[in-house]
């Protein structure tokens, strides 16, 4: 036992408990059954020993401890790739081309994520309207990606291999489930490949549990928080009230 221990990395994750680059290294980490310890800072409040081992002032970080050295790896698409090559079960497909496939749609999940930093920062209503279409468009991208696969019966990107693809775009649809208890925006209406992919996600434990209980209503309060469009549309008790208002003008 204690020669398998010190050959076992020790892993802290550090973390905001509302990052979603940071769920993409927690889901990665539990498919692949690997033990780690998670760590959350306050990010408007950066403690000491977090800047100094952070470059970029951002989560996630991978904190690896072993044989008594620690080496930090920062940036979540690098901490995936790093996962992939140093632990068992691997996410990514074996052969080059599909994972390169993979690794330009992950992309593709990161710029979804700026999209909807756009949406819910947008001022006004017709900047977030503007948004809203945009935002679609870049999910009718996807739904065309997922309806030209020949096993698109089965729930994941990749057929029925959960992989890292997965693992990116289950934190993306965390957003849609916030937007859907503000109003109904339309964003993914007529894509049924992507709402039926967005259903298995949601139901995956790994992605379930890559946040603590409270989410929700942390990214409510923040979305609240925000002075922005969306921000106005929040009401307790007739939340969706004035959008429908507004889109019926």
């Amino acid at each position: 036992m204690s020669g398998e221990s010190e050959m076992t990395d020790r892993l802290v994750l550090v973390s905001h408990p509302l990052c979603p680059y940071v769920q993409r290294a927690a889901i990665s980490l539990t498919e692949k059954g690997v033990p780690f310890e998670r760590v959350d800072i306050d990010l408007a409040d950066k403690p000491d020993w977090f800047k100094a081992i952070s470059p970029l002032g951002k989560v996630p970080l991978l904190r690896v401890r072993q044989n008594g050295d620690e080496t930090t790896i920062f940036e979540s698409a690098v901490i995936l790739e790093f996962l992939e090559e140093t632990q068992a079960k691997p996410l990514h497909p074996a052969d080059p081309y599909a994972r390169a496939r993979h690794r330009a749609w992950i992309e593709y999940g990161s710029a979804i994520l700026n999209a909807i930093g756009r949406l819910y920062s947008a001022p006004t209503e017709v900047g977030f309207l503007a948004e809203c279409r945009a935002l679609s468009a870049m999910f009718d991208r996807l739904e065309a990606e997922l309806a030209g696969d020949a096993l698109r019966s089965a729930p994941w990107f990749a057929g029925h291999r959960f992989s890292l693809v997965d693992a990116v775009y289950g934190p993306v649809f965390r957003y849609l489930d916030a937007f859907d208890r503000i109003g109904d925006f339309s964003i993914l209406d007529g894509k049924p490949h992507v709402q039926a992919w967005r259903k298995a996600l949601n139901d995956r434990p790994s992605i379930k549990h890559a946040v603590a209980p409270d989410y929700p209503q942390r990214l409510h309060a923040f979305l609240q928080a925000k002075g922005s469009f969306l921000s106005s549309l929040i009401r307790h008790g007739d939340q969706a009230g004035p959008f429908a208002l507004a889109r019926s003008a």
